[in-house]
């Protein structure tokens, strides 16, 4: 049987868009900026969390429709190979950087874990580890909380579709939507003025994971075929719920939570419509309207996420005199946090493209041998 290969160059391109999302809010981690001389700005910049989600919808569509496709094309869904396959994408780049962190303590001692972090981040369980916690000490970990969020995802997805087919998938898809609601009403009725987990739970995030299922089996294939302009519309649309659901009803990430469940539950509706227009507003976009580079940049884009909270440390802790004094060599002392910004990006994508190139490739060739329906991998 000669199967159909399923790639939309388009869904690099967010993948790459939702990474920059990423990239911009954590910079303010590390240099955050004047919020009053730059409000706008910082505002902004704060949405890049929702790129997180965007992330987990876009997976979940991916997967969903390979795997539909599977057993289309073949009469059945392989589990067995699927996990095979995340493995071989996953692992050993998620490893890597671990527990290459891990070794590295003694240069950074403040970095240092006990044994309980690295037990939950070796068996995906970080995310939970850090809603009991609170976030780690070594900072270029954290970032991998979503990794263990997906995996715990995979190990659902193969067997509801292998098992339940498209209906079983619905109603798991639902049943994790309404699971999700639940969780964000009871966060919205014990506000905190510290650290709030919901970013972190695995079962809020799975919201993100349902709609990728239904988008998935409601859209059968199909491509939206609008206009520009439309889709520039859904884009703007998608930046206004982001800024209420942040800036109105005060969803930031794990911020302190203090909305109530009015605005808890009317903040993440929010995020996740925006989500939505914005997978829409790429989805069935002309190849001529994407740049080969960006398509390339959402290509490697694990590689980009995992690395890039690394170089940000490097370049505004490990390193950040150096970076100050090169600055005022170049006469940019005013501006030496974008300085470091740029340094940042261009580390990460340089050590990122080598990755994918020298690291990841022959584990994706491994691939090949477990895979049913092929993708860009």
């Amino acid at each position: 049987m000669t199967t159909q290969r399923y790639y939309r160059p388009e869904l690099d391109a967010l993948r790459f868009i939702a990474f920059l999302c990423v990239f911009f809010v954590h910079r303010l981690d590390l240099a955050p900026v004047d919020q009053t001389k730059y409000y706008w700005f910082h505002n902004i910049s704060l949405l890049g969390n929702f790129g997180v989600p965007v992330f987990f919808l876009l997976s979940a569509f991916l997967i969903t429709e390979l795997l539909t496709r599977e057993r289309e094309q073949t009469g059945k869904v392989h589990p067995k190979s699927f996990y095979i396959r995340r493995i071989l994408r996953i692992w050993p780049l998620y490893f890597l950087v671990f527990f290459g962190w891990v070794l590295l303590t003694p240069l950074f001692p403040e970095f240092a874990l006990p044994p309980v972090a690295w037990l939950a981040f070796t068996l995906f369980a970080g995310n939970w580890y850090i809603s009991i916690r609170e976030w780690l000490p070594a900072y270029p970990l954290n970032p991998l909380w979503s990794i263990s969020v997906e995996e715990q995802f995979y190990i659902l997805i193969p067997l509801l579709a292998a098992y339940g087919g498209r209906l079983g998938l619905k109603i798991a898809a639902f049943l994790f939507f309404g699971i999700a609601y639940v969780c964000i009403i009871y966060y919205g009725l014990h506000p905190t003025n510290n650290f709030n987990s919901a970013w972190t739970n695995s079962f809020v995030q799975f919201q993100f994971f349902s709609a990728g299922i239904l988008l998935s089996l409601y859209l059968k294939g199909k491509l939206p075929q609008w206009s520009p302009v439309i889709r520039l519309f859904m884009i703007f649309a998608t930046l206004c719920c982001w800024l209420v659901a942040s800036m109105v009803c005060g969803i930031h990430a794990d911020a302190p939570h203090l909305s109530n469940v009015f605005e808890s539950v009317t903040g993440w509706l929010l995020i996740l419509t925006g989500v939505i227009l914005l997978f829409l507003s790429l989805l069935g976009l002309p190849e001529k309207f994407l740049p080969r580079p960006i398509v390339y940049l959402g290509r490697i884009s694990y590689g980009l996420y995992v690395f890039h909270i690394s170089f940000f440390w490097l370049v505004y802790k490990t390193f950040n005199k150096e970076l100050v004094a090169f600055s005022k060599f170049l006469h940019l002392y005013e501006w030496r946090n974008s300085v470091g910004f740029v340094t940042a990006f261009i580390f990460t994508v340089t050590i990122s493209v080598l990755s994918y190139r020298f690291f990841e490739k022959p584990f994706l060739r491994l691939k090949k041998r477990f895979t049913f329906v092929p993708s860009r991998d």
